[in-house]
């Protein structure tokens, strides 16, 4: 097979408001909008992208219906402390603090809002 894109799909309870919420905090881009489905583009040097869907669509079988969840974003960042500063000083609640990993990692966690977890990473 061969793959010409890759990018997580959220089911979201507002796809709206999670998809300001990746414009705002994070620098995503539109790339195209609809009131069930937007997909979203990072504006930085590399295009990564990231799709939110509601949760309800009729496009989604109904067994698996519902928000996502258990899931983790990790986003790597030039500097974890500068943007948990920013996260910070925006209102947005920290769920874990920035912290060392012994394994080479400076980091911390938030929430978007529907419980994904956000994690900001650099390397160390």
């Amino acid at each position: 097979m061969k793959t010409n894109s890759l990018y997580p799909l959220f089911q979201v309870t507002d796809v709206e408001a999670s998809a300001r919420f990746y414009e705002t905090h994070f620098g995503f881009a539109r790339i195209f909008s609809s009131d069930w489905y937007i997909q979203l583009r990072a504006t930085a040097d590399h295009p990564f992208e990231i799709a939110l869907i509601d949760q309800d669509h009729d496009s989604i079988p109904e067994s698996t219906r519902g928000i996502s969840t258990n899931v983790l974003l990790s986003l790597y960042v030039e500097d974890a402390a500068a943007e948990h500063e920013r996260i910070t000083a925006s209102g947005l609640t920290v769920i874990q603090p920035l912290r060392d990993e012994v394994f080479g990692q400076r980091h911390f966690m938030l929430a978007d809002p529907d419980g994904i977890l956000i994690d900001v990473i650099t390397p160390i």
